[in-house]
């Protein structure tokens, strides 16, 4: 993943004010030609705003033209109203200068406002339109996908577009007009010095680009190495990069590592800034050199034609002005390319297929009514749908679990337990039959219908960095403070919580690294009470545990189990023995099914494990 390339306008020495030439970045061009974009679809993001644009191109066009007449009002003063002492003139000549940079600034405030405003519309409808559809992905996708990624292209990628809209749209048109209205003027004040710029301005400007060129490499290096040093910091000072460091005791590394990364920046650095210094000192020249020439062509008979000072100082301040520009339309190419790269890989992601697609017309569900009747009818599920060969986690998979009753899933790694688990909230969707929930298919509830109805306590609890009665909001936002109270109670953990001395407004830490585990799980099932689902799902929560947390958690999952349907997946034998049913996967087919006492006197996979459990085989064979 490539973070966007941006330039900051700048003056740079010998460039009148001009920032230097940008560089195309290869990556962006490989971009471009693996994924294209249509320019229609860049101008339906503008459509919304095309009269705030319309109204941005005018203000560009009118402080152009503008700002040109600022040389031929310095004409009128030191041709006419100095030599004459004419003062009525030199009131209006520079009373009209002083209008003219009045009205150009206040028109730039104005176009500044309304470029701002429309970029920040444009990121934010991109800027959700690309989180929601991300949002609405399959676990496989973000599996497949590495976190940072999809962070760099909300954030980085996106956050470059504001620069695209607000700095190289308006420049190229600012630009563009000015070099225009420039010339222009230039030809109006004196059409034979026009022409001697003509043969000076050129090398001029091409010399400037050639100059900053030489940097190119160099900050190239400069950048990747920021990067390097954006990483070190990154993973030496977040929570579990400061616990890996200290457990390795690989600090004095990380930090010679550090240090050397900033070493060789302060090398790029000082190369950067000494680059091309001697064909900085030529080019300088060359630009002194250039009033010089003008004024004597002024001063021949030839050239001069008894040019008035005042034309030529207008002249040669249009002159000096054109560079910028120039320079600018220079940069226009690469520009281009960049955008289109930025709106490519922003497109991309808009452009994923949804493999979980909520219903177009869901069935209605009055939550009131729901039993939680489940079943798995004839399901397959087949990993990576399009691997040369795909393999089935799950084959023809038949299974009930009726309303309010236990079904526990055991089997040894790899058997299908947590895929079969995931189906049923949703996480996948099965590539042959049907998941229902009293007989309606998981695949015709709104996702949001189905949350309500099937809750999910896990292995690996997720606590999102905030406070504990944000962390239980997320379930229920509505829920009053007594409530979230009796939620912790019935989870066993209001005690812990009291104890806090803020209380619910204790902030968890990243990923909750404030609680131990199981302390971790009960605040997830405080969470899950609160939706107060009709469907269960408990998958390995607490596989992670030692004995004795296990057994004080397991309290607060009885609670939580009561009255309703349960589909767990546990590898423990105390966690599945009171179960109604227990069903033993092998190789994602049924291999048994019965409840403890019959499978065990059934002699077969179940009884296998019971006692190889029991002689001090470690759990872990019927681990998920």
């Amino acid at each position: 993943m490539t973070s966007p390339r941006t330039h900051t306008p700048g003056n740079t020495p010998g460039t009148h004010g001009g920032r230097p030439p940008q560089q195309l970045d290869p990556r962006d061009r490989a971009q471009l030609a693996e994924s294209p974009v249509s320019l229609r679809r860049v101008a339906a993001l503008f459509r919304p705003h095309r009269a705030t644009v319309a109204v941005v191109t005018a203000i560009i066009v009118a402080v152009s033209v503008i700002s040109m007449a600022q040389p031929f009002l310095l004409r009128a003063v030191i041709d006419d109203a100095l030599p004459h002492q004419d003062v009525p003139l030199l009131l209006r000549a520079v009373g009209g200068m002083l209008a003219v940079t009045v009205v150009t600034q206040l028109l730039g405030v104005v176009q500044t406002w309304m470029t701002t405003s429309v970029g920040q519309r444009v990121m934010h409808g991109l800027r959700t339109d690309v989180f929601a559809h991300l949002q609405r992905q399959s676990i496989a996708f973000f599996t497949r996908t590495r976190g940072g990624e999809v962070q760099s292209r909300l954030t980085n990628d996106i956050a470059g577009m504001q620069t695209v809209i607000t700095t190289t749209a308006t420049s190229v048109a600012s630009n563009l007009t000015t070099a225009v209205a420039t010339a222009v003027a230039m030809v109006a004040l004196s059409p034979r010095l026009s022409l001697l710029s003509l043969v000076v301005v050129p090398p001029a400007v091409l010399m400037t680009r050639r100059v900053a060129l030489l940097r190119r490499d160099i900050t190239a290096a400069r950048q990747r190495r920021m990067a390097d040093l954006h990483s070190q910091v990154e993973e030496g000072l977040t929570v579990s990069g400061a616990t890996l460091v200290k457990t390795l005791g690989a600090g004095s590394a990380t930090a010679a590592r550090f240090t050397a990364t900033s070493r060789d920046l302060v090398d790029l650095e000082l190369r950067s800034q000494l680059a091309g210094r001697w064909r900085m000192a030529t080019m300088q020249m060359i630009f002194a050199a250039i009033p010089a020439v003008i004024y004597l062509s002024a001063g021949l008979p030839v050239t001069g034609n008894g040019m008035s000072i005042g034309t030529l100082i207008a002249f040669t301040t249009l002159q000096a002005g054109i560079f910028r520009p120039l320079m600018g339309l220079l940069d226009v190419g690469v520009q281009w390319v960049s955008s289109m790269a930025l709106f490519s890989r922003i497109f991309g992601y808009l452009d994923l297929p949804v493999d979980i697609a909520p219903p177009a017309h869901p069935v209605a569900v009055d939550h009131d009514r729901v039993r939680g009747d489940v079943r798995f009818e004839g399901v397959s599920f087949t990993h990576e749908k399009d691997a040369v060969s795909p393999t089935r986690a799950l084959d023809d998979v038949t299974l009930s679990i009726p309303a309010g009753t236990t079904l526990a899933l055991v089997g040894e790694t790899g058997s299908g337990k947590s895929t079969l688990a995931g189906l049923l909230s949703r996480l996948h969707d099965p590539s042959l039959g049907r998941v229902t929930v009293d007989g309606v298919d998981l695949r015709d509830l709104a996702p949001e219908d189905l949350a309500r109805i099937v809750g999910v306590v896990s292995q690996d609890t997720y606590l999102v960095h905030a406070s504990i009665r944000e962390n239980l909001l997320l379930a229920a936002p509505g829920a009053t403070e007594p409530e979230l109270w009796l939620a912790l109670e019935a989870a066993q953990v209001s005690a812990l919580v009291a104890s806090l001395p803020d209380q619910l407004d204790t902030v968890v830490g990243a990923r909750g690294h404030r609680f131990s585990g199981g302390e971790k799980q009960r605040l997830a099932i405080a969470r899950t009470l609160l939706r107060n689902p009709r469907v269960l799902v408990l998958d390995e929560a607490t596989s992670a545990l030692d004995n004795e947390t296990e057994r004080e958690l397991q309290a607060a999952l009885d609670r939580l189990m009561a009255g309703r349907t349960t589909l767990t997946v546990a590898h423990r034998l105390s966690t599945v023995r009171d179960a109604e049913q227990i069903a033993v996967l092998d190789h994602g087919r049924v291999a048994e099914l019965g409840d403890h006492d019959a499978l065990l006197a059934r002699g077969g996979r179940y009884a296998r494990l019971v006692a190889a459990r029991d002689e001090g085989v470690p759990a872990s064979a019927l681990a998920a």
